[in-house]
């Protein structure tokens, strides 16, 4: 069976992730970033041409060698499963973003503000400075929601659509964005074609995160109607679709003003009319992260398997 290398090393990378999580030191992911910060700093020109070539040669460097490696490993299943295993775990981060939502929720429960303020920025980009206890879980709990989609829907779908090269693109697009793809000084222009690829490329997965949300919830009803009514209403063309869901499962209200440094946003207010995230709905939305974890890995490695299929009788 032509898939089955793809199935067997797409399943276990995932289980590598839900046991090891990143590694302290040495992730592929933070060598990339190494590596795109020193072609940044030969490239930097206060222009749209400068990052978008910045963008070209760094996922294309990702995407070229691991076209390369999956041609390689394609004449041995064993060596095919191996590298899917080990792109799949070095793409994934739902393990890690569990375990730092849980670092914060332990200290609020316990009453400890400052160190919930010290270890936000792990999880997001936010000034914890002004934040009380509510604030800074409704920021974890919308952490949750994104990067269930950005560190795990998204990298398994075009795992799905691509293999491992898709896989690893996705990874390189993705971290690209968080380093130039925001609006600050430097990057407003720089990081605008980064930015833009992550959305395209973000697009499928976050839908795909929302409509598992449902699934995965105690009331798809009331989950897809939040998810319909507000998925939209949020700046980014992705980020609400899963913050959207997320707050219809929890039965929870995202959304609202949010502080990144000295940057203030007004967002629109997803699932109004229900309360607001509390302590305790950080494990619960760990929880749903996990779920939507597991249903993502069985549909992509299942549609990976019939999109060889296919192929093989072609």
């Amino acid at each position: 069976m032509r898939a089955a290398p793809y199935l067997v090393g797409a399943v276990a990378g995932y289980l590598a992730d839900a046991r090891l999580g990143d590694p302290r030191r040495g992730h592929p992911v933070a060598l990339f970033g190494t590596a795109a910060a020193r072609l940044e700093g030969r490239l930097w020109r206060d222009h749209r041409g400068a990052g978008a070539l910045h963008t070209a040669l760094a996922v294309g460097a990702v995407a070229g060698g691991a076209a390369l490696a999956a041609r390689a490993a394609r004449r041995a299943p064993l060596a095919e499963a191996a590298l899917t295993a080990a792109a799949t775990f070095t793409v994934l981060g739902g393990t890690s973003l569990t375990r730092e939502a849980r670092t914060i929720e332990r200290s609020l429960a316990a009453g400890d503000l400052t160190a919930a303020r010290e270890r936000l920025p792990h999880l997001c980009g936010r000034d914890p400075s002004g934040l009380d206890e509510q604030q800074i879980a409704r920021a974890v709990v919308e952490s949750v929601a994104e990067n269930t989609a950005d560190a795990v829907v998204n990298a398994l779908v075009w795992g799905g659509i691509a293999g491992v090269p898709g896989l690893l693109a996705f990874r390189a697009v993705n971290t690209l964005d968080a380093m130039v793809g925001h609006k600050s000084p430097r990057h407003r222009r720089f990081g605008w074609a980064a930015a833009r690829l992550d959305d395209v490329a973000g697009w499928p997965g976050a839908r795909l995160t929302a409509l598992l949300t449902v699934a995965a919830s105690d009331s798809p009803a009331r989950t897809w109607r939040v998810w319909r009514r507000d998925g939209s209403a949020h700046p980014s063309p992705n980020a609400g679709q899963a913050e959207a869901a997320f707050a219809g499962a929890l039965d929870v209200r995202l959304g609202g003003t949010l502080r990144y440094g000295e940057r203030v946003e007004h967002r629109p207010v997803l699932g109004a009319g229900r309360p607001p995230v509390a302590v305790p709905d950080i494990a619960r939305a760990c929880r749903l992260s996990r779920r939507v974890g597991v249903l993502a890995l069985a549909v992509t490695a299942g549609a990976r398997c019939l999109v060889l299929a296919r192929a093989g009788r072609t």
